[in-house]
């Protein structure tokens, strides 16, 4: 639940929040009850997607490759994609999108440049860990990235990052965050 709140602290209260690949909606709902923003959450799993209902949370079932056409320019104050870009074969699209339709993008993502994973790797072996629980052959994730790629990666979108910060088992990693932090976490805007 820390690294929850650390994210939801990001967004300012009140705001209009999308949600790309929201899961069961725990974070929306979150957000609702505790910051009274209001919004949708994107999700095309069924099971999640009845979840998200359940709990209240208002729900569009599409498929994020599609893009997201049916929203207009800044149509949310702001966009979340959390643990959602390393699953898309078209990650800059979906970052160009997320900054469109959002008038700010707040994403997270497992950190590939962490520690453990660089020691797995130089042993020889595609790194399993708590924040990268699956084998190299069964893993959801389609993309592997590192804090300092997304960076690099915003340089090119010419987004302006406006806080960053690694997460390390419920702890805000600022120092060195590419090395010791598993999760990566992005606030930017255009």
């Amino acid at each position: 639940m820390a690294a929850m709140q650390m994210i939801a602290d990001l967004v300012p209260r009140g705001s209009r929040v999308l949600d790309l690949g929201c899961g069961d909606g725990a974070l929306l709902a979150h957000l609702q009850k505790t910051r009274a923003c209001s919004g949708y959450g994107i999700e095309i799993d069924d099971a999640n997607v009845l979840a998200c209902v359940q709990r209240g949370v208002n729900v569009i079932q599409l498929n994020l490759e599609e893009g997201l056409a049916l929203f207009g320019d800044a149509s949310f104050d702001v966009v979340l994609q959390i643990d959602t870009l390393q699953h898309l074969r078209n990650a800059e699209v979906m970052l160009l999108e997320t900054a469109r339709v959002g008038k700010t993008g707040i994403v997270a993502f497992p950190n590939f440049g962490h520690w453990p994973n660089r020691l797995a790797v130089l042993m020889g072996r595609m790194p399993v860990t708590k924040r990268l629980p699956y084998q190299w052959y069964d893993t959801p994730n389609i993309r592997v990235g590192t804090f300092a790629d997304f960076e690099a990666l915003a340089a090119h979108c010419r987004l302006r990052v406006k806080s960053s910060f690694g997460l390390q088992e419920s702890r805000k990693i600022r120092l060195a965050p590419n090395l010791l932090a598993g999760t990566a976490v992005f606030k930017f805007s255009r």
